[in-house]
């Protein structure tokens, strides 16, 4: 079982096991190498259970890491935020963003560390940060619902696809699988996977989510963002968070692939249908984001 640990704040308690694993899944699962936990997620997760939280210490502990630090400095700076003064050091920048939305930057910028072994995934890191920022502006844009605010929007956009990145390194094949899934108009995207590998990334994505202490709502979405029968069950389903997670996020990919005119997937036709009846949105009014969501999409990432 992966350590549970009971956090507030941010970091919220790591999900259960998802009830649909049998034990034999869970062990192959982890053989399929799911990077360990940060220890910098353990060392802010130990602060922040504290009543009163020493940002300074907090502020020391990222700064130890040259990339976390400036990685969050660039975020706190971000147009995204558009925070009238700028973050000079860590600190600040905490204080700015505050735990919450801090602790979960920078566990989106220890994602991309883990995986600098895995070549080629420059493409992949790119439209996902992208598809991250473009969800938490379509909060803003669509209002707060089921509980869902910018932050958690961009979390799960950050960590969707976490699991590609570990069946890559796993799986020599899995690139031509990808194509595979990617290319195929009518299968679920997982089923194209199941196929060939004996797992898939949305359930390989949502165990490194319960291992990483991300909210239980993330990893449910996760596990499910390629079911569209799941996505509309509604209360038969997953959490009304987590579905509208998925859903914004699909839109958002959907604007991204727009605006970049590279749509090398056919997900939007599987499941855009779905993600527009949940999101209360019908086509002419998607088709209306398009040219807000342009200055979301372009802006540098570096």
């Amino acid at each position: 079982m992966v350590e549970e640990t009971t956090l507030n704040t941010a970091i919220e308690p790591a999900m259960p096991p998802p009830p649909y694993l049998e034990p034999a899944l869970e062990q192959s699962l982890r053989d399929v190498g799911i990077p360990p936990r940060p220890l910098i997620l353990d060392r802010i997760g130990a602060e922040m259970r504290k009543d009163e939280p020493d940002f300074r210490l907090l502020g020391d502990l990222i700064s130890a890491d040259v990339s976390l630090a400036a990685g969050l400095l660039k975020t706190a700076n971000s147009a995204y935020f558009g925070f009238r003064s700028r973050a000079r050091t860590v600190t600040q920048a905490l204080l700015m963003l505050g735990l919450d939305t801090a602790s979960r930057a920078v566990a989106g910028l220890a994602l991309r560390k883990v995986f600098l072994a895995v070549p080629s995934m420059e493409r992949f890191w790119d439209a996902s940060a992208r598809v991250a920022r473009v969800s938490g502006w379509l909060v803003g844009r669509l209002g707060v619902r089921d509980g869902v605010r910018p932050d958690d929007a961009y979390t799960f956009g950050l960590f969707r696809d976490c699991g590609i990145p570990i069946l890559m390194k796993k799986f020599p094949q899995y690139a031509n699988i990808l194509k595979e899934a990617d290319a195929d108009p009518d299968r679920v995207f997982t089923e194209v996977e199941l196929a060939h590998c004996p797992t898939n990334h949305a359930v390989v994505g949502s165990l490194m989510a319960q291992n990483w202490w991300l909210p239980g709502e993330i990893g449910q979405a996760i596990r499910c963002h390629h079911d569209a029968v799941i996505l509309a069950a509604g209360p038969l389903g997953i959490s009304p968070a987590s579905a509208r997670m998925a859903a914004l996020a699909q839109l958002a990919e959907f604007l991204v692939q727009r605006i970049n005119g590279r749509s090398a997937t056919h997900e939007w036709e599987k499941l855009g249908g779905t993600c527009r009846q949940m999101l209360q949105l019908d086509g002419d009014e998607v088709e209306a984001l398009l040219p807000d969501a342009e200055s979301v999409v372009l802006e540098t990432i570096g």
